[in-house]
């Protein structure tokens, strides 16, 4: 029998990357790993990398240099760096880093045991290619099937083809791919057998699904129509979507899927058309509200999220003062901003940047406004009734926190509810940044 030793993983970034820390840590699973959350008491260390932030890269240097001193006091530690920051860095890391032992992309991470057992004979390991086999069947029955948490990640896509002008996915994570249909059911009634209620759908463009399938190819809407149908799957969300994908069936859906939550985040990043046309996002402000309308038309009572980049290069303040327009226009539940940063590689690197102080100016303006969008759509959920799907046990002794249809974190203080629990809560409080309950 394999002794049994410990991996400690650190995952940053987005979704995909916890849902990917989750089959590299099964993956490993088979080679006598069982999960830390303490790094000093780890025989393996994975950094699981996230490219999108500013830095990204320099970060992970950083904390890798963290670790020097634990490594020469236990020098059978090994360390691993994977995602996208190991894809993008490659053989880099290696050289920069001497304590690295193996260095993986987001595509071969199936190939973990085989990379691990090479590092354990002390020679370098590194994988960042695009193979042909397909990762996710080839983790397939891999490591224990241990009961879940009510909710769980699922990728289902892979990819960009987009190509916008700020972004590095295309060049990280590589052409859009789907994961075939039968694949996806059965990792979902996997998942609901083992304790799941709510799956987030993931992908990079998860809207751009076209997934082998009965009769074709799928679309998004029809894989969450045959979803819908799981007994015991409550819940179904998606993310993250293009507005160019989202065609007329998945808006339907959003109107005639039960299990279909009404949030969607949909980003736009400005709006102002010729910042668009820079982007390359291939839609402008006035297509983007109008499928606001139709899929609002679909679902009314639709909460919406989005994200924005200010001070993108040759941004004037006209062009800001078109995506402060779009965002009074949409009315967001909740929205990510950032100041844009230089991704070295991309189009966009190239040109001519706004000054700092004006990024940071518009940045605020725009927090402040969103912040103010959410505080009154929250707000007016006091009085009303929900369904609260409970997560975990709150601070407070008693307290259980979960999440709203609308994605609005709810505690509620009860004796009778645990973590699993779908209950109906009317919403008594709204606080800066959850509601509060009681039982219906």
């Amino acid at each position: 029998m394999t002794a049994q030793k410990k991996l400690f993983v650190k995952t940053y970034g987005c979704q995909m990357n916890v849902y990917d820390s989750e089959r590299m840590t099964e993956a490993l699973a088979g080679q006598g790993y069982v999960a830390t959350d303490r790094p000093d008491d780890a025989d393996m260390i994975l950094l699981n990398t996230c490219h999108i932030r500013e830095k990204a890269a320099e970060k992970v240097y950083s904390e890798l240099g963290r670790y020097k001193d634990l490594k020469a006091e236990k020098p059978d530690l090994r360390i691993g760096v994977a995602g996208c920051v190991a894809q993008a860095e490659g053989e880099e890391i290696l050289r920069r880093q001497p304590l690295v032992d193996l260095v993986v992309g987001p595509q071969s991470y199936h190939r973990l045991p085989e990379l691990e057992a090479k590092a354990r004979t002390g020679a370098k390991a590194l994988d960042t290619d695009f193979p042909a086999e397909d990762k996710f069947a080839a983790l397939k029955g891999r490591g224990p099937k241990a009961k879940r948490g009510p909710t769980a990640f699922l990728t289902v896509q892979e990819g960009c083809d987009k190509f916008c002008a700020f972004c590095v996915v295309p060049y990280t994570r590589g052409a859009e791919v789907s994961r075939p249909v039968a694949q996806v059911l059965d990792e979902a009634r996997d998942l609901v057998d083992r304790g799941v209620r709510e799956i987030t759908l993931l992908g990079q463009n998860v809207n751009a699904y076209h997934g082998a399938g009965e009769g074709g190819d799928w679309s998004l809407a029809r894989l969450v129509r045959a979803l819908d149908r799981i007994e015991g799957l409550e819940r179904i969300r998606y993310t993250t979507s293009h507005p160019n994908d989202m065609d007329d069936d998945l808006i339907a859906a959003h109107g005639d899927c039960a299990s279909l939550m009404p949030y969607l985040h949909l980003p736009v990043q400005a709006g102002s058309d010729r910042i668009l046309k820079r982007m390359n996002r291939k839609h402008t402000a006035g297509a983007y509200l109008r499928l606001i309308e139709r899929l609002r038309a679909a679902r009314p009572d639709l909460h919406l999220s989005g994200d924005f980049i200010v001070g993108f290069p040759e941004e004037t303040e006209e062009d800001f003062q078109a995506t402060m327009a779009l965002v009074e226009a949409v009315g967001y539940g909740s929205a990510f901003s950032f100041k844009y940063s230089t991704r070295p590689g991309t189009p966009a690197a190239e040109r001519d940047q706004v000054p700092e102080a004006e990024k940071d100016d518009r940045l605020q303006r725009l927090q402040a406004l969103l912040t103010r969008q959410q505080r009154a759509l929250q707000d007016a959920m006091v009085g009303r009734e929900v369904d609260v799907l409970f997560e975990k046990p709150g601070r407070l002794p008693g307290q259980m926190v979960g999440k709203s249809e609308y994605l609005h974190a709810v505690h509620v203080e009860a004796d009778d509810i645990a973590a699993g629990d779908l209950r109906r809560v009317r919403i008594v409080e709204s606080g800066p940044n959850s509601l509060r309950g009681v039982p219906a």
